[in-house]
């Protein structure tokens, strides 16, 4: 942020304003129809910010003078404002508002009041995006939406999200689809404040979408200007300063020199380090790595209005994000400008439409894995200095203590150059024309367009001879271009017959198609060996004979389907929708390209039953249920025919000659992938609808499933470069479980108001079928050169971790030679862990391995808190996961690489030890994949903390602020947990394999200053 806007922001926060003298005074709230008093109704005067709540009778006190203009607003219902003195204020009767936004549910091709809908749906409104001030609008549905998980891959800027609706279902694509104002997007690009509403459909309502429904759908409904509204100007800004949540406790030059001793001892090996007292270096390289205080920034300015006959809203943002690692080699930069403008053509026609532009920048270095900055920052000895005398990085030593892959993380950091690029512009134009009363037909055209650049330089180095030297430097730079866009072209009946029989039926078409291009080379020799003539017009050199140094590939998808549904309401009691879909798609091949996609939801409001007591503690009941069948296509294209788009080189002439070979083997029998969904729930809104609760149980099974790479003989050559092997319907997966969401709304005398939220999804996960010739897929890494630690198997979790199950540390000889025997790289000795020999064969070999763990949660949850005192506002939101382990892979098996602290609680004798093994520089079995290395990622963390000022009719000269809200707010404050790892909810993503911790780069903790400005 510049100087002086950081001045107006501080200015601005300190801000406050004189209470006018006033007096009591009273009033009833009632529903203009009905005549019922409204409990929870806000009055608010104007003119002092003085405020107040009815209560139970619809009645209420404010300090309030003659003249003070009173604003008495309730959620559905026409804002009314009256001045004291001149209006009857005894009795307010609110009238019912047909158009508010918050009755309504969007469900895809249409709407239905929220009372009516029959599937299992949440919404995420703009007030709850706001509180959380996302960075992605992704982040606004951890821990706001019952069943909905979201988790990083890293913390660092511009990192992407994982989605997972109601469980992991599948080892391909498991993230649900977008679509933004009725057309396919990409929710992390959006401008959160941009966003109106966000609707999750969990369940087979979903199934209007077709292919694409079975991962769950997003619908995101931006924000619109309103008719006959003056122009309305806000501005949204806050500053930050981002901060890591957690250091590891590594040891310390003293603590590593005393362990390194122990360790080359047990080993009968000279000790290192004779006198641990001369040591003069103690690097701490954590606190070399991470930043502190590092900004973080946000600007939108938005204006909307509307006539009689046209609204707009054009809003404009960006924001600037730095990494906590590695200074001016990492950052996030995004920059929007949006239009929308809907016309009233005539009374029977309407154009809407809406324009989103998108510019964004990233840079990023190694965030996880093997070799990532962290991964060889708690590795590095602390024994070395991070430069040496002359300022030059310090190498570490290529032995076999320290391996050929730790390398100094400040070097890798310096010598990381890449930059990506992409540019966005998407939108929709739509036209919706009654034809007769209550026929309505749609036209509908939205596209995506973007283009991205990236370049990332290889800078020739020597490293020590570690695996990262580079020998001859590089240039690699690459051009994409992606597009799509989706016509959608359907009719809406709406009729009320006899008065009691509602009935809306649709029906319509619709067609997608995804194409683009992308363009990648190679360049090496670089000028000056130098970030600053990094480009393949300047590179000087070719890669060696006969390897390609660029590539391209283009692409062609489509997808045309067919839709309708019925919606039948039977005197606002009996509900039922019935829905199909008929969907082609080219990813298929000829005989399997058409699928039919049924469902049907239905509900029963028993409150509107005559048996039905009325008590007045139920005031809404409504059970409902849904049955479906969705498909999912989302798998790479032509995978039912061959291409020669592998690599091979051949001797001609006795020239090697550059080639073709077949790549992926083709399947000609791949079909949809189908989940079948079933969900029975209850809403209830109770105690004068201050009590809400949402309740529900899901089955979902998903079969057939597209399963890329499927291991088959190596005979066809599906290891030879370019080449993989193909993409089989291969397995089952169900995720089985209940969800709820509760909420209460109250107050506490006039100016004391709280709305709590609680939210839980508890899933059970198991592999159904597998069918491949071992019956198992295995994932992910552990170490180097062992076995795949991660599985989708038969009977257990998708994912789930396979290893040895511990019993213990061995404390005598004599427990040695009492166990099975026990050769795991070297003979067990006393110290050593001792494995379980589960099949009882006297021997512990790979058949003993079993289940020891799962990356999926049993149970995640959510508590949200806002609260409002006057002017005050408290905002607080927390998320927690259950019963999910991660695999510790951070932490390089060599004898000389530091570790963490809990190292010091080895075994050093008998009865000393009875979890951690003995320190050794000699072979041992270790180092095996066990639940030693496995540990319990449950956390529960204080996602976002918030307390605000609001300030009213403010005026600065001539100049008038309707309102303002100064706020100061923490963001991932606090993560309670008993895992080691910097971050308990970070994962790849990877269905297999998505647990396991390689040093993830946690997510800042930040503390932000702003203000929300009406004008």
């Amino acid at each position: 942020m510049k100087p002086n806007q950081s001045t107006v922001l501080l200015f601005l926060f300190w801000i406050s304003i004189s209470t006018l003298m006033a007096q009591n005074t009273t009033g009833v709230v009632i529903d203009a129809e009905t005549e019922e008093p409204l409990i929870g109704a806000v009055v608010q005067n104007l003119d002092t910010t003085a405020g107040a709540v009815t209560n139970v009778d619809g009645s209420f006190q404010i300090d309030a003078s003659a003249g003070d203009q009173l604003s008495v607003s309730y959620l559905g219902y026409v804002t009314q404002q009256l001045v004291v003195g001149q209006d009857d204020i005894s009795v307010i009767s609110l009238a019912t508002d047909e158009s508010v936004i918050e009755d309504v549910v969007v469900i895809g091709y249409g709407k239905q009041e929220s009372a009516e809908v029959t599937g299992s749906v949440s919404t995420v409104t703009a007030e709850t995006i706001e509180d959380l001030n996302p960075v992605q609008a992704t982040e606004s549905l951890q821990g706001t939406t019952a069943g909905v998980n979201v988790t990083q891959t890293s913390g660092a800027p511009g990192a992407g999200l994982n989605i997972r609706i109601r469980g992991v279902s599948t080892n391909g694509q498991n993230a649900p689809i977008a679509i933004i104002d009725g057309y396919q997007g990409d929710l992390s690009l959006l401008n959160p404040d941009d966003i109106e509403t966000i609707t999750v459909l969990k369940d087979a309502q979903a199934a209007i979408y077709g292919t694409i429904g079975a991962n769950g759908v997003i619908l995101v409904t931006t924000k619109q200007g309103a008719k006959n509204q003056a122009p309305k100007l806000s501005l949204k800004s806050y500053y930050g300063l981002q901060s890591t949540t957690r250091e590891l406790p590594l040891l310390n030059s003293r603590e590593y020199a005393v362990l390194l001793n122990e360790s080359y001892a047990a080993a009968n090996m000279p000790l290192p380090y004779p006198n641990v007292n001369s040591l003069s270096v103690n690097t701490d390289w954590q606190n070399e790595l991470f930043q502190e205080n590092v900004p973080i920034q946000s600007n939108n300015l938005s204006i909307q209005g509307g006539g009689e006959n046209v609204t707009y809203i054009v809003s404009g943002s960006f924001l600037d994000q730095q990494g906590i690692i590695g200074e001016d080699k990492t950052g996030f930069y995004r920059g929007t400008g949006r239009a929308g403008v809907n016309v009233d053509i005539t009374d029977d026609l309407k154009l809407t439409s809406n324009f989103i532009y998108t510019g964004l920048n990233r840079k990023s270095i190694n965030e996880s894995g093997l070799g990532s900055v962290l991964f060889n920052g708690l590795n590095a000895p602390p024994i070395l200095s991070p430069y040496t005398n002359n300022g030059d990085f310090t190498l570490i030593p290529s032995t076999p203590g320290y391996g050929i892959e730790i390398i100094n993380p400040l070097a890798q950091i310096d010598n990381t150059f890449n930059n990506y690029d992409l540019r966005k512009l998407n939108g929709n134009l739509g036209l919706d024309y009654e034809l007769i009363d209550g026929l309505t037909v749609t036209g509908r055209f939205g596209f995506n367009t973007s283009t991205t650049e990236g370049k990332s330089f290889a800078k020739a180095l020597d490293y020590g001879g570690k695996v990262f030297d580079v020998e001859r430097s590089s240039v690699s730079q690459n051009s994409e271009n992606f597009n799509d866009y989706t016509i959608d072209a359907f009719a809406t009946y709406e009729n009320t017959f006899n008065d009691v029989h509602d009935l809306t039926a649709t029906i319509g078409s619709t067609y997608y198609k995804e194409y683009g291009n992308g363009l990648f080379a190679t360049g090496y020799d670089v000028p000056n060996n130098s970030w600053e003539f990094a480009d393949i017009s300047l590179a000087q050199g070719t890669s060696e004979e006969g390897v390609q140094d660029v590539g391209s590939y283009a692409y062609d998808e489509r997808r045309g389907s067919q839709f309708g549904r019925i919606q039948y309401d039977y005197a606002g009691k009996y509900l039922v929708s019935a829905m199909i879909r008929r969907d082609l798609s080219t990813k298929f091949g000829p005989d399997n390209r058409v699928g039919i996609f049924p469902s049907v939801t239905a509900g029963w409001i028993l409150t509107e039953e005559d048996f039905f007591p009325e008590s007045g503690v139920i005031n809404f009941m409504k059970l409902r249920g849904s049955y479906g069948v969705l498909g999912n296509d989302q798998i790479p294209n032509l995978g039912y025919i061959g291409s020669l788009n592998g690599e091979a080189t051949y001797v001609w002439d006795n020239q090697i000659q550059q080639g073709l070979a077949q790549g992926q083997l083709p399947n000609p029998a791949l079909q949809w992938e189908e989940s079948k969904k079933l969900d029975i729930g209850v809403d209830v809104d109770f105690l004068e609808n201050k009590i809400s609760l949402v309740a529900d149980y899901f089955n979902n099974q998903r079969e057939n499933l597209l399963i890329p790479n499927i291991p088959v003989s190596g005979i066809v050559g599906t290891n030879a470069p370019g080449a993989a092997s193909p993409t089989v319907n291969a397995g089952t997966v169900l995720n089985e479980g209940v969800e709820f969401a509760l909420g209460y709304k109250g107050n506490i005398g006039n100016d004391f108001l709280y709305d709590l939220n609680f939210n839980m999804a508890k899933i059970h996960n198991e592999v159904l079928e597998v069918n491949n010739e071992t019956g198992f897929i295995e994932g992910g890494a552990f170490g180097v050169g062992q076995p795949l630690p991660t599985r989708m198997q038969i009977g257990f979790p998708i994912g789930y971790f396979l290893g040895y199950e511990t019993d213990g540390i061995f404390q005598n000889q004599a427990e040695v030679d009492a166990h099975a025997t026990q050769m795991l790289g070297a003979t067990a000795v006393p110290g050593d862990l001792r494995y379980r020999d589960l099949n009882g064969d006297g021997e512990i070999t790979p058949e003993d391995r079993t289940m020891i763990g799962s990356p999926i949660p049993d149970a995640t949850l959510g508590f949200n808190i806002q609260t409002n005192y006057k002017n005050f506002n408290f905002h607080l939101y927390t998320y927690s996961q259950l019963g999910n382990e991660m695999i510790r892979n951070y932490e390089r098996s060599l004898s000389d690489v530091n570790q963490l602290n809990y190292r010091l609680d080895r075994w050093t004798g008998e009865g000393t030890s009875t979890t951690v093994p003995r320190a050794t520089a000699g072979a041992s079995g270790n180092n095996v994949f066990s639940d030693y290395y496995v540990e319990d990622a449950s956390f529960w963390r204080i996602q976002t903390a918030q307390l605000g000022y609001d300030v009213t009719d403010l005026k600065i000269g001539n100049f008038g602020i309707d309102k303002m809200n100064l706020y100061v707010k923490g963001n991932n404050l606090l993560t309670f947990t008993e895992y080691r790892g910097y971050d308990p909810g970070a994962t790849s993503g990877a269905p297999i394999g998505g647990g396991i911790d390689y040093g993830f780069y946690p997510l800042p903790r930040t503390v932000l200053f702003g203000t929300n400005i009406n004008f």
